[in-house]
């Protein structure tokens, strides 16, 4: 995991550095400049790294249809299973709400994370990948939580959570409106009216849902050597739509082919999110505590607050030392 958190912030350094901008890891390519964005990064790693993965393991000559003689009922989904799934969404809630407050990351991370914590409290882990119910209602929930909890810092404090809030920000401009503090008194309306927009869409999603359910079943009925390629294509797709740059479609496929030697290797590709995020974050407050304290750079190893975050992250590292030692015992 440490490995895979490290190779994620080293990718995160690519482009211009914080607070100088000087040219990192460019090679002389003037698209390297801007870095690599998040999204590319994202369907890279687990998009297409899945895409490849299949492809290594599915023959052109063998057709995957699902049962004739399974009927969907209702939701899918029955009172029973939901009772049982009630501890894995509300962690998964929270997971979701937490990761959407954080501007820039957005649920592309929040259902990774959600994921990767209902398969590690699970009783059958090796399941997961199979379509387990478990995994599905972690990975949605988080999802569907962060776009309400990308919805807090901007209307707080303006400042998106993600894409679909910044163009909602953008919105507000438009009309005059003004994200922040004060939105609230000024604004009234405006807000309790976005709040009952997003309870007609979870409303909207169910009928969706109801509706649609029975033909989106039918695409698992497509062989696999068709619908991969396609995929692909909606991934690339997907890159340029986010920054028009023809170089994040080579971006993705970079990353896709880093994401399956990782997986060859087994080393879990979830700490590299984390490390791709969060290194440029750790680099510039690095950065700027080291301007601050130029004369006596340990100076702020005694102050209280860096002392106990020091301490609390040594213990969190004896610990997860001590829970893999006894796992693998």
């Amino acid at each position: 995991g440490l490995i895979s958190a490290v190779l994620g912030a080293i990718w995160a350094t690519v482009g211009l550095a914080p607070i100088d901008s000087k040219a990192r890891y460019t090679f002389g390519f003037i698209e390297m400049t801007a870095g690599f964005k998040l999204l590319v990064f994202l369907i890279g790693i687990f998009a297409i790294t899945e895409v490849i993965k299949f492809a290594e393991e599915v023959r052109s000559d063998i057709r995957y249809d699902i049962r004739e003689d399974v009927k969907v009922k209702g939701f899918g989904f029955s009172f029973r299973e939901f009772r049982s799934q009630f501890v894995n969404t509300i962690r998964s809630a929270l997971i979701g709400i937490g990761i959407g407050i954080l501007p820039g990351i957005g649920g592309g991370v929040s259902f990774m994370l959600s994921y990767t914590a209902a398969k590690n409290s699970s009783r059958h882990p090796e399941k997961f990948g199979t379509g387990i119910i478990d995994g599905v209602v972690a990975s949605e929930t988080a999802n569907n939580a962060s776009i309400g909890g990308a919805m807090i810092p901007l209307l707080s404090l303006g400042i998106p959570g993600d894409a679909v809030t910044a163009m909602l920000l953008g919105g507000l401009m438009v009309h005059n409106v003004s994200p922040g503090p004060l939105i609230f008194v000024k604004s009234g309306a405006t807000v309790y009216g976005i709040f009952v927009a997003m309870i007609i869409a979870a409303f909207a999603m169910l009928v969706i849902e109801f509706l649609g359910l029975r033909i989106f079943t039918k695409i698992l009925r497509i062989p696999k050597n068709y619908l991969l390629p396609i995929i692909v294509v909606l991934c690339c797709v997907g890159a340029i739509g986010d920054s028009n740059r023809v170089f994040d479609v080579w971006g993705i496929l970079l990353f896709g082919l880093i994401g399956y030697g990782l997986l060859k290797a087994k080393i879990p590709l979830t700490p590299m999110i984390l490390g791709f995020i969060l290194g440029p974050m750790f680099e510039l407050n690095l950065r700027k505590m080291s301007q601050l304290f130029v004369m006596d750079p340990m100076s702020f190893a005694e102050r209280p607050i860096a002392i106990g975050f020091f301490l609390v992250t040594i213990v969190v590292v004896f610990l997860n030392i001590r829970a893999n030692r006894r796992a693998i015992d």
